[in-house]
């Protein structure tokens, strides 16, 4: 099928879902510990550049994943292949990672590799053209080549293909300023030099973008992420409109705020609408129900959790009125049929150490619908 999505609803046709093969580690280096410093913030930190909030160091390296968690977490992402399936939808996969490729290494820094599983964060599909976004975290930087086979495709079909610009990414390209406004960790004030040092750079994942036909609304938290806007906007002037809104999350949206359908949002609490733009305000808002300890697997103190609780809000729309729900959450799968959606429960277990739920897994790279206009301003 040719290229073509522009919401988060409309009836999905062709969807590409990760793949965590050969995952084993994190890497505890300071992109890491920025991006999902929210679920730090009472743990150790990396040192040197970052201290916990008693000035004691915390150690550096890889945090090694439990086989077992790997092992359970693809056995999920084959039943949301087949939830996805039998919903009539053409299920497409990356390349998967090599056992040997252990390592990501550029001139000016070298990190462990992971593989391609949450891949909306690194491509943003807007109409018929593919945006690679400039990665937030070291270990990423070469994730969106797994899917080179399936973007080439949609190319040879006619799809536009855009490569944002590569950050060099050294210790003085990161704003650490929201994180040192909202972690108890206190930073270290001198960031580590290095030669290729070019002050902030342009960092902006494509899930920090809520697709609603002609606008895209964009979530800003750091200087990085103003910088991957403006991009965004020259790239994009007299296509699609970008509305901006500052610091509704650290970085993703899709896990305050998700659009269901034309005029239906839902998010993770009511004052949610008061960061949206005034237009959307009026939309109908389903507040997903706080979540439930026991609808979490029980993990070692050595464990790294990389998201906050609200991660189940991250659901797939495969209709307007059909949506992929985590089956741990019938809390929420209840909220959505009182709301008339057709709520499809799927099992994804071990999403707070993989940080992803259905959304983060997917990429819908086909959907019916066009350029609708949902603003009239």
């Amino acid at each position: 099928m040719r290229l073509n999505s522009y919401d988060e609803w409309s009836p999905l046709r062709e969807v590409v879902v990760g793949s965590a093969s050969n995952y084993t580690s994190h890497e505890r280096e300071l992109s890491f510990e920025l991006f999902f410093h929210e679920n730090f913030a009472e743990s150790t930190w990396y040192y040197p550049r970052l201290t916990t909030g008693g000035g004691s160091p915390a150690a550096p390296g890889r945090s090694l994943i439990k086989q077992r968690y790997v092992d359970e977490l693809n056995e999920d992402i084959e039943g949301i292949v087949k939830a996805l399936e039998d919903l009539a939808v053409t299920v497409l996969r990356p390349m998967e990672l090599d056992a040997r490729t252990t390592e990501v290494r550029t001139p000016a820094w070298s990190a462990a590799v992971v593989p391609p599983l949450n891949l909306r964060d690194n491509t943003l599909i807007v109409g018929d053209e593919i945006i690679e976004t400039p990665p937030m975290i070291r270990s990423r930087y070469f994730e969106t080549q797994f899917l080179t086979p399936v973007f080439a495709d949609y190319f040879r079909q006619g799809a536009r293909w855009t490569v944002m610009p590569r950050p060099l990414m050294t210790d003085a390209s990161f704003d650490r300023s929201y994180a040192e406004r909202t972690a108890t960790a206190e930073p270290v004030d001198e960031a580590r030099p290095s030669p290729y040092d070019v002050g902030h750079e342009m960092m902006f994942d494509a899930a920090q973008c809520l697709r609603l036909g002609r606008d895209i609304v964009a979530n800003i938290s750091t200087a990085n992420h103003a910088l991957g806007v403006d991009w965004l906007e020259r790239h994009l002037h007299g296509r699609f409109r970008i509305h901006r809104v500052y610091g509704i999350s650290d970085s993703h949206i899709d896990s305050m705020v998700l659009a269901l359908r034309p005029g239906t949002l839902l998010v993770r609490s009511p004052e949610v609408a008061d960061v949206l733009p005034e237009w959307l305000r009026s939309w109908d808002l389903i507040v997903a129900p706080p979540p439930q300890s026991d609808s979490f697997p029980a993990y070692d103190d050595d464990d790294l959790i990389l998201t906050s609780p609200f991660i189940d809000l991250n659901v797939l729309s495969v209709s307007p009125d059909t949506v992929l729900v985590n089956d741990a959450c019938p809390d929420l799968v209840r909220t959505l049929e009182r709301h008339g959606f057709t709520a499809v429960p799927v099992r994804h277990r071990h999403r707070r150490l993989f940080g992803g739920g259905f959304h983060c897994f997917t990429l819908d790279t086909v959907r019916d619908g066009g350029a609708e206009d949902y603003f009239h301003g």
